[in-house]
């Protein structure tokens, strides 16, 4: 077994090589095999050339892999990893998630909790979402999807965009609600049919080019919200800056 905290719990006066040692000693992995172990996950995770250098001197996400390389010291079969990703730069998520695919492929069990919904619909074979401390709902990503397969929605963005212009998206007919996602909308309806005529019309009337337009099913967040019964409106207007 092998366990990653959600705070990295690296030795900051150790080296990064002395903190695999020392992590292989206290799961009594023999010496040969911690060398042998340690040399390849340090050079898994871009990390070989720096495995001399004490671990306070290491970024957030340096300290981050050198934690999962820890809890891989012992080849684990089972591997618990709380939120292995979060608030880290774009390299160490990347590296890690390949890590986490391919252990997974040479058939190594991961329990991964995370707050990345995306992150668990395009990383996990099975996703239970809690609610209140309980399982609400457990199942593979797209058969949770389909448990509301109702909830259709465009995905839109346009060359430019006015102030008002959720408020002007939500008049379109059918639209039951307009999320802005970057600089994209995403419209919801019952029948994107009707909504995409809408968009073509109040894109024409407000001479505006729409850059990408997609027809979406319903997401893994979409689900999340649905079986918590999370009122996105409501938050959105206690929301205050």
């Amino acid at each position: 077994m092998g366990i990653v905290p959600e705070i990295s719990n690296v030795y900051d006066d150790l080296s990064a090589w002395d903190n695999l040692m020392f992590t292989g000693e206290l799961y009594q992995v023999e010496k040969s095999e911690r060398k042998r172990r340690a040399k390849e996950l340090l050079e898994t995770f871009g990390l070989y050339d720096r495995r001399n250098d004490k671990a306070k001197d290491f970024s957030k996400g340096m300290k981050r892999r050198l934690t999962i390389a820890m809890g891989l010291i012992n080849n684990p079969h089972l591997l618990f990893l709380d939120e292995p990703t979060s608030g880290l730069d774009v390299q160490s998520v990347l590296i890690i998630k390949n890590v986490v695919r391919q252990l997974n492929k040479t058939g190594v069990t991961i329990f991964l909790t995370t707050h990345d919904i995306e992150e668990a619909n395009v990383t996990c074979d099975r996703v239970a979402i809690i609610h209140k401390g309980k399982i609400a709902a457990i199942d593979t990503p797209e058969r949770l999807k389909k448990t509301i397969q109702s909830v259709q929605s465009i995905e839109v963005a346009f060359d430019k965009a006015s102030q008002n212009i959720m408020k002007e998206l939500e008049s379109i007919l059918t639209v039951s609600e307009v999320r802005k996602e970057g600089d994209k909308f995403r419209l919801y309806t019952n029948d994107p049919a009707t909504a995409l005529t809408g968009i073509w019309e109040y894109a024409k009337t407000n001479n505006l080019k729409p850059i990408t337009i997609n027809t979406l099913g319903p997401s893994l967040e979409d689900v999340f919200v649905k079986i918590t019964g999370l009122d996105v409106k409501a938050e959105r207007r206690n929301f205050h800056v």
